[in-house]
Parts: structure tokens; sequence; C-alpha cells
């Protein structure tokens, strides 16, 4: 019998505990259960367990890029800051929790198809990068609690599947608005920020006109490849901390930052300088590492969820990625990414004045990354119920959201919170905050306390998805009544002439949106 002790022992410690063939097994799994050939299996489950070494790899970048920056935010203000970058923290949570986050992970998304096929909430949630982002951060806030193994991955697997179709179902009555059919949902953890950005244009914009019909510079449309955004963000952030830096401590304290063992750092003001640059690029280069890394393991991952979902939830609906509602309103990206931004300074300013020296809270920086992905979805949503002022103040809230939540957050993170990066978006923030304090009050008492945090959220979701979702409502009824008609235009069944139908100033799904499912065939 000892032979088949050691077995299992091997399986368990050389295989199932490490993260990277965890990956690679339940890929293969995946494509199994989709009868793909041997070929696709093995090849699919090698690429999964390439892309989590790469997450790794990205890490350890990320952390040389981010340690003087560190140092700089230190002695320049005082204050311990951090850059909210979804996919370093993931990284660097990676090699102590990954075992954990693979399996609450896969539980969570079981947990969610149960949900979707038993409950009215028939959302998919297909976002597979967030998922894991998710599934992390329910591992981290858990297992600092103080949280047994079974706990993490039994509650957090629990909370993470009521999430997956809860959030879509909250923010469904403005992704309708937005898409104008029902046959998509957002599948994002920035669904707070958008919510609170479709609320806002519902109160500030009624009679303001739609971003699309005013011009923007093309100048800016480089922003939207993440990598150079990434990399311009740091780049930028590093020039300043590193000059201020420069003038409040000096030169021979100030060129020490770049040092390693011992070294002298920087050798003269020009060198200090170039090195905050390359830093800046470094991380650029990090981060998308790590991207990659993501995308290589989803890419294996995400098709085999999606069919196992297909033949699982018949009707469900997919929830995407944030950058699904970009096409309905891409004046509105710029704009929302821009007022989010502002918004991310403003509450930076707020931060150093008032909360940090009050409350212990860190400085948040605002990065170019998140502030474009959920700061330009905010602004579709808020466009979609306040035209450009909806836009504009929407954005700005979201960047205000997405710069306190995680500042919050923090305070459940432990040791986490000195890796000068978090978890940026706005539903990690409120719900890593809620279920950390949660986790805290001991292993009994917190497993009540989760549990009933995501049932709150669970039977809200219902409430919302039966009285309002499914009754039709509009969230920018209020706002088409309110707005003059267009001046008639000719269609195709409509040459323009006196009577020719008037439209209003909707927004109008563009070439390639998704389109609502055809009717069913009654035979008639």
């Amino acid at each position: 019998m000892d032979w088949l002790v050691s077995i299992a022992e091997f399986l368990v410690n050389e295989i199932l505990s490490q993260p990277a063939y965890l990956i690679g097994l339940i890929t293969a799994a995946g494509l199994i259960a989709l009868k793909k050939s041997a070929g696709q299996i093995v090849g699919g489950a090698i690429k999964a367990t390439l892309g989590f070494l790469l997450i790794g790899a990205g890490a350890t970048l990320v952390v040389g890029a981010l340690a003087p920056l560190g140092e700089m935010i230190q002695g320049a203000t005082g204050a311990h800051g951090v850059i909210p970058t979804n996919e370093a923290i993931v990284g660097i949570a990676q090699e102590q929790y990954g075992a954990r986050v693979a399996w609450l992970m896969i539980l969570g998304f079981a947990i969610s198809l149960l949900l979707a096929r038993f409950t009215p909430l028939r959302y998919v949630f297909l976002t597979g990068h967030h998922m894991l982002f998710m599934a992390t951060l329910l591992t981290m806030v858990l297992a600092i609690a103080g949280q047994s193994s079974w706990v993490v991955v039994v509650v957090g697997g629990v909370l993470l599947g009521i999430l997956l179709v809860s959030l879509p179902a909250f923010a469904h009555p403005w992704t309708k608005r937005v898409t104008g059919n029902d046959s998509v949902a957002i599948g994002h953890f920035g669904t707070a920020g958008y919510i609170a950005a479709g609320a806002t244009g519902q109160l500030v914009g009624r009679r303001s006109r739609s971003t699309e019909e005013m011009d923007l510079p093309e100048g800016l449309r480089f922003l939207r490849d993440s990598m150079v955004a990434t990399a311009l963000s740091m780049v930028l952030i590093y020039l300043i901390m590193s000059l201020v830096f420069l003038a409040k401590v000096g030169k021979e304290e100030a060129f020490k930052a770049f040092g390693e063992s011992g070294a002298a750092g920087a050798s003269g003001v020009g060198d200090y300088v170039m090195q905050s640059v390359m830093q800046g690029l470094q991380f650029g280069i990090a981060v998308a590492v790590i991207l990659f890394g993501v995308r290589t393991i989803l890419g294996e991952l995400v098709p085999a969820f999606q069919g196992i979902a297909q033949k699982l939830v018949p009707g469900a609906v997919p929830s995407l990625d944030a950058p699904i509602v970009f096409p309905y309103a891409q004046n509105a990206v710029l704009v929302g990414f821009i007022s989010s931004f502002v918004g991310g300074l403003v509450s930076l300013g707020l931060l150093a004045w008032i909360f940090h020296p009050a409350f212990g809270l860190a400085l948040v920086l605002p990065g170019l990354v998140p502030h474009f992905f959920t700061g330009g979805a905010a602004g579709v949503y808020g466009n979609a119920t306040g035209g450009r002022r909806g836009a504009a103040v929407g954005a700005f809230v979201n960047g205000v959201l997405i710069t306190f939540l995680p500042a919050l957050l923090l305070k459940v993170l432990g040791a986490f919170g000195d890796e000068n990066t978090t978890f940026g978006d706005a539903d990690f923030g409120w719900f890593g905050t809620l279920v950390g304090y949660a986790a805290k009050t001991g292993e009994t008492g917190g497993v009540v306390l989760m549990l009933l945090t995501g049932a709150a959220v669970l039977v809200g979701a219902i409430v919302v998805q039966k009285r309002v979702v499914e009754t039709g409502w509009d969230p920018g009824a209020r706002r088409d009544a309110l707005l003059p008609p267009d001046p008639p235009r000719a269609t195709e069944n409509a040459p323009a002439a006196d009577g020719a139908p008037i439209s209003y100033a909707k927004i109008a799904p563009p070439r390639g949106a998704p389109k609502p499912p055809p009717p069913p065939d009654t035979g008639a």
C-alpha cells in the first residue's frame, strides 16, 4: 500500500498543488469534454501551462519595475503610493495562492452555470481574465484573514459564482440602453462604475446631445493599444515622481533609488532621468508579458467553458468584456477615458490632503489602463442616458470610485498592501473590502457573514432581473422625451419629403455590433 500512498502524495504535492500543471490539466479536461482531437488536447494543455508560467515571469518584472517608484513616492510624499494594476497583483499572488485560485475559479464557474440554469439570472460570464482576477482576490482576502484552505475554495467559489451571474443583471438595464437589444450583457468587474455612470447621466444630461455628434482628434486613438498606454502612463508617472524626489532629497539620496545590492545607482542627472524612463518602459513590458500569459491561458480555457455553458444553459445571455460596448459610442470612449483620469487626479489630491492624514488611506495613483478601459466604458454608459454631459460626469464618478475603492481594499490585503500595486476596477474594491472584513470575524462567524453577503447580492440581482430588466424599464426614456427631434432624413423606404419619419437622437448599434436573436418560427 505504500506505493499507492507515494503515488497519491506525488499527484497532490508535485502536480495538483502546482498551479501551472493544474491549469493545464483543467484545460485538457475541458477539451476532452468538447471531443477535440488528441493533438488539440495536448497543444491546448501545454499552451495553458506555458501561459501560467508567463504570468510568473511577468510578475518578477513588475516587482523590479515598481520597487524604485515606491521608494520615490514614499520619499517625496511621506505616504505609501500604489498603482492599481490587476495583472500585476494577480501575478504577484500566484506563487503563494495559485492552486487555491485555480480550484476556486473552476468551482465558481460551475456554480455560476448552475445558478444561470436554475434561476432567472441566465447570464454566462465569459470574460475569463476577470474570472481569474476575482478568484485571486477572493483567495487572497480569505487566506489573509486566516480562513482554512477548504473555506477559501468552497466559500470563495460560492461567492464568485454569485458575482458571475448577479453583476451582469444589475447593469443590464443600462447595457440594453447602450446596445438596443438583449443579446449581450456586460461581464466585467467595473460594473459599479458603469451603473454609477449611467445613473449620473440620467441626472445631469437630460437635454445633452450624444457624443457621437462631435468630432475628436484622431491623434488620441493610439491609446487604445494597452501596452502603449501602460508604458506611457508609467513613464510619465516615473518622470514626475523622480523629479519631485530629486528636488526634495537631493542628488546623492535620489540617485540611490536605482541602486541594487549596494550599487551606486544613477551616475548623474541625465542618467537618473533616463533610468526613470527605462523603468516605466520595463513596467509596460512586464504587464505585456503578464497579459500575454493570461491570454494564452484563456485562449484555451474560455472556448471550453463557452462550449460547456451553451450545452448546460440554453438561452443564456453571454456576458462579455467591457470593450464590447466601445463600438456603440466611440467618441464617448475617449471622453470617458479623459474624464475618468481627471477624476482619479482629483481623488488623489483628496487622498493626499484629507484621507491619508485622517484615515491612513494609501495614495492611489491613476493609471492610464484602468482609466481607459473602465473610464471608456463608463463614458459609453453615461452617454447612453445623458449624452455628452453624462459621458463626462459619469466617467468622472467612475474615476473617483476606482481611486477610493482600491485604497479601502488595501486595508484587507495584509502584506500585499506593500507591493505598490493592487486591484483596480470598482467591483474588486467594494466586494473585496466587504468580504475581507467579514472573513476577519473568525471561521464560523466569517463563513456566515460572507454567505449572507453573497445571498444579499444574489437576491438583489434576482429582484432587479424580475422587476426591472424583464419589465423593460429604459433608464434613458425621459431623456428621449426631452430631446428635440432630429431633422427628417431620407431612408431607403421613405425618401425625404413632407411627412417623412422622424428619428430621435438615440445611440444606434454600429456596423458589426451584436444583433438580437431572430424571432422564433411560429409556422405562420
